[in-house]
């Protein structure tokens, strides 16, 4: 029987390292995200104590840029409205409740 030689050198690590963010390009990133949703926070303290007494627990799509917001009961739905309007602009969907968060912890 012969015996395979094998001279194959098992890759660790990502699949594409050359693709990988650079620690200056992250940063960049998440300065970028907390400033997108820092403006969107403005918008969300100016309405929520309005809207929290009729929709406690729904969803909200807040566009920064405008002020714009849409509320519906169902995520989906506020999701569509805002798309519909807003389809190449950002967005941030939140909860009208104390938090703001969308999940349970």
């Amino acid at each position: 029987m012969t015996q395979l030689s094998s001279n194959h050198t098992p890759r660790r690590g990502r699949v594409f390292p050359e693709r990988q963010l650079s620690p200056e390009e992250k940063a960049r990133r998440k300065a970028k995200d907390e400033l997108f949703y820092q403006r969107c926070r403005v918008v969300f303290d100016r309405v929520q104590p309005e809207l929290i007494k009729e929709h406690y627990d729904w969803f909200i799509v807040i566009e920064p840029d405008s002020g714009d917001y849409f509320i519906n009961p169902n995520e989906d739905v506020a999701r569509q409205k805002a798309r519909e309007k807003y389809s190449d602009k950002m967005r941030l969907m939140m909860r009208i409740n104390v938090t703001g968060a969308c999940g349970r912890i």
